[in-house]
């Protein structure tokens, strides 16, 4: 008799724990972000910027930055709209966001991009790309509240 007591107590934490992480992730939020990326380089760039995020109705300052190893040449600004995802509150946002890409601009072309960081966020973006840039890298993009 002492062993279903045992089981059903165990199967009732389990249940609450689980019922709490999808509480949690039930309350995610989105929200919008617009970023405008600078980025330059001969064979290892560098990128930087700003942007804005816009969550529960208030709009925050973003700052921009990151580094490309690979083959990179050329020089682009990449203007990108989208919305974040799997965000509790705005500074979840903030981040590494990693990405392996491959492209080419001249003059200037269409951007899509999918990222997540550490914190769960997920940033779905598309924009345009304006320059003559050339890559084929791994590229890290930090993104902090200002």
């Amino acid at each position: 008799m002492r062993f279903p007591s045992v089981l059903r107590s165990s199967l009732v934490a389990v249940m609450a724990m689980l019922g709490l992480a999808l509480s949690s992730a039930a309350h995610a939020d989105s929200g919008t972000v617009r970023l405008t990326i600078y980025k330059g380089g001969w064979f290892i760039g560098g990128s930087g910027g700003g942007g804005t995020l816009t969550f529960r109705g208030r709009t925050y300052p973003l700052s921009v930055g990151g580094i490309d190893a690979g083959l990179v040449f050329g020089g682009s600004k990449t203007v990108l709209r989208g919305r974040v995802s799997h965000i509790n509150r705005a500074s979840d946002v903030a981040g590494v966001y990693g990405a392996a890409g491959a492209g080419l601009a001249i003059g200037g072309g269409a951007r899509a991009i999918v990222l997540s960081n550490q914190k769960g966020a997920v940033l779905e973006m598309t924009g345009r790309q304006f320059g003559l840039m050339a890559n084929a890298d791994l590229s890290g993009l930090a993104i902090t509240m200002k």
